[in-house]
């Protein structure tokens, strides 16, 4: 099945824009888009044809697009005019509404009965669902019949209810861990799959917003919508000057006023509950602002256009994400005009599959985008329901939509990961300290009544490994603490919160037992193994010298994990902590290196001896052992599996980075190069003369120790 994007919109007046025609030639890219099976095709019997009117004029400088300059310079004359059509296009929108709270309070302050009305339409709908769900709960009727037709009822309510109620569903839709599968069935159709308002509306709105008859514009269009969602519907249709296929959407008409008179009640609702609910500790009207901000600018094309576009720039490119052009010239506040994607919707796995194609592969690029959204850039995609991604027939995953988009504070990006490291390591105490960088509480906030409560929680979920936790179980777990103690839980994280859960909500459509966790640890090893990040570097020490003793198994897991990341560099690796270990700031670092490095040295030295004694004639093995069957070693068992095993993880660890794609000793020159200078020159004094007092302490225990029987420990 095919879908487009069907994203957001916005109000201006209606200007009639220039430069609409022809423009000289868009960048050569190879055409992604071909007719989706579901949507109408551009032929005579299933598209409207249109005869040309008037056409938009052609570019002020009159070039034709049959032939085209030099590749160079066309792409800087392209991009030139792509600016200007992208102004064009901004003050077509200058009149867009935006979001604020005394906006709402003056348009609705004054008519109360419009907004009981409102009121009580909501809650007798919603409060009479309710009551059934009860009277079904009570009478023990829990089949999946009935549980089908109260999902095609909840379904409908919020239909009838509305756009703001239609998103509601929608994140509900991808959440197989909340509701059941009749459910989610039913309200998967919110996603694209919503009433249609008239045509001829539709077609009236895009000629008015861009000043030209529709046959100017387009050659041929669909005549009726390909996909309709919560705030506008989408028409499949090919460009008169280019012949490029596009989706084009188009918004629904007084949507503006419907979801303005819902946030204004929901704020009310919001000022109620900061009032008089003290288990809810958030600023629930903060929260309410920040989302109705976000849906009031999905409700400007322009500025989804612009979204678009930086998202493109930011993540598109990786050969498996996809973002589709925008046409500046055929968007405004109200149509947006951008390239046709075909696609599947990620939750139809079976239409996936039939195309060759596997979706937890999907899912994963799909994580590894997230992730950079999150944690790198921190510019992300707030509203990625499966309507809004798909899966392409060349194995891309394509995102669409771009109306609500958020972004994650510098400062708190490295924090979550360092969040993550203090998980892993079970240190409480740096946990709670992270929520200041998160800004989930005022500096003046004592932690320590907090630390307690995340042991509790946490003790018990880590009985498992870290990655064997799913999303939804660290979110509960955190939400129980939140509620407790004197949280205040920034929007932008409750919208990567609605990220991830709908993410990991698509993933367990394919596989149950999947965990976002587990997906997401090569990411998270490349960048503590190799970002220069001072919080970053710091946290990687922190996971590697836990109580003081190197951990080798985990910088090996590290490396196991983190090489499963094309972006993984092995060189990279090697820097940031060296740098730190060889800096004025570095002297508590060096004493546990020169530690463990003489732990190292002795256990490769004695190591040694071992193997080349158990590789010797067995004729010549009493004269090196002096007759003693234990061999020549006064080690007990215990002691001598400790050196083995600590000589094999070095090892193994060296074997990965020699593994690494493209590894080349000559990698390493930036390392020689830092020991050539005197900081490295008197650590490596300490470590000699470290390795050189160990082994001397070794020999004379040997020399002094009763030799232990054969088998002891």
């Amino acid at each position: 099945m095919a879908a487009t994007a069907v994203a957001a919109v916005s109000f201006s007046l209606p200007s009639a824009p220039r430069g609409l025609g022809p423009r000289r030639r868009r960048r050569r890219v190879p055409s992604l888009l071909r007719a989706a099976s579901t949507a109408a095709p551009p032929s005579p019997d299933l598209s409207i044809q249109l005869s040309p009117r008037a056409s938009p004029p052609a570019p002020a400088n009159g070039a034709s697009t049959a032939a085209g300059p030099p590749v160079a310079a066309s792409f800087a004359r392209d991009r030139a005019e792509d600016l200007q059509a992208e102004a064009r296009a901004m003050a077509r929108a200058a009149g867009a509404t935006v979001y604020s709270p005394e906006l709402l309070a003056a348009r609705y302050g004054s008519r109360p009965f419009k907004v009981a009305l409102r009121a009580a339409e909501v809650l007798s709908k919603l409060g009479a669902f309710g009551v059934k769900l009860l009277l079904d709960e009570r009478s023990g009727d829990s089949s999946s019949a009935k549980r089908r037709a109260r999902a095609v009822e909840l379904r409908t309510i919020l239909t009838r209810l509305g756009p703001t109620f239609v998103k509601i569903g929608q994140g509900l839709s991808t959440r197989p861990d909340l509701c059941p599968a009749e459910y989610l069935e039913e309200l998967a159709e919110l996603q694209d799959s919503l009433p249609t308002f008239p045509d001829e509306e539709a077609f009236a709105c895009i000629e008015r917003e861009l000043g030209f008859p529709l046959d100017s514009i387009y050659s041929t269009i669909s005549p009726s919508p390909i996909a309709a969602a919560s705030l506008g519907q989408v028409y499949k249709a090919r460009l008169k000057y280019s012949g490029k296929l596009v989706a084009v959407k188009v918004q629904r008409p007084g949507i503006e006023d419907a979801i303005g008179l819902d946030f204004y009640l929901l704020r009310g609702l919001g000022f109620l509950i900061n009032k008089y609910v003290d288990i809810v500790t958030s600023d629930v009207v903060a929260l309410m602002d920040e989302f109705a901000r976000r849906v009031f600018q999905e409700l400007n094309y322009v500025q989804e256009g612009q979204n678009a576009r930086r998202f493109k720039k930011l993540y598109a490119d990786k050969q498996d994400v996809l973002v589709p052009d925008i046409f500046w010239d055929y968007t405004s506040a109200k149509v947006l005009t951008m390239e046709w994607i075909e696609g599947v919707k990620l939750n139809q796995q079976a239409a996936i599959e039939s195309q060759g194609l596997k979706v937890l592969d999907l899912v994963n690029i799909g994580i590894q985008c997230s992730l950079r959204q999150l944690l790198e850039y921190g510019y992300f995609h707030a509203d990625p329901h499966p309507g809004n991604i798909l899966a392409t027939p060349e194995g891309k995953l394509a995102f669409l939509d771009f109306g609500m988009m958020s972004e994650t504070p510098e400062d708190a990006r490295v924090a979550i990961i360092g969040h993550v490291v203090h998980l892993v390591n079970r240190d409480y105490e740096a946990m709670a300290r992270d929520y200041y960088a998160l800004d989930f509480l005022e500096p003046d906030v004592d932690v320590s009544p907090i630390v307690p409560a995340l042991k509790n929680f946490f003790d018990d979920a880590l009985n498992a490994t870290v990655s064997e936790l799913n999303f939804k179980t660290i979110v509960d777990g955190l939400g129980a603490v939140l509620y407790q103690y004197p949280f205040n839980v920034p929007a932008y994280y409750a919208l990567i919160l609605r990220s991830l859960t709908v993410l990991e909500g698509l993933a367990l459509y394919a596989d149950p037992d999947f965990k976002v966790l587990a997906a997401s640890y090569p990411y998270f090893a490349k960048r503590l193994l190799t970002d220069p990040n001072p919080y970053l570097r710091d946290a990687l020490i922190e996971l590697l010298f836990k109580d003081g003793r190197f951990r080798w198994n985990r910088l090996e897991n590290l490396l196991v994990q983190g090489r499963q990341d094309r972006e993984f560099a092995a060189k990279d690796a090697l820097q940031p902590v060296l740098k730190l270990l060889l800096g004025p700031d570095g002297e508590e670092l060096r004493v546990l290196v020169v530690k463990e490095a003489v732990r190292v040295t002795e256990a490769i030295t004695i190591g040694t001896l071992i193997d080349s004694y158990n590789s010797a004639p067995e004729f010549l093995k009493p004269l090196i052992s002096s007759g003693n069957p234990a061999g020549p070693f006064k080690f007990s068992e215990a002691e001598r599996e400790q050196m083995m095993e600590l000589r094999d993880q070095v090892f193994r660890v060296w074997g990965l980075l020699r593994s690494s794609n493209n590894f080349d000793p000559s990698l390493l020159q930036p390392i020689v190069q830092v020991l050539q200078e005197p900081e490295a020159r008197v650590l490596g004094s300490r470590v000699a003369g470290g390795v050189t007092q160990r082994l001397a302490a070794r020999l004379l225990q040997q020399l002094l120790r009763t030799p232990p029987a054969p088998g002891s420990s």
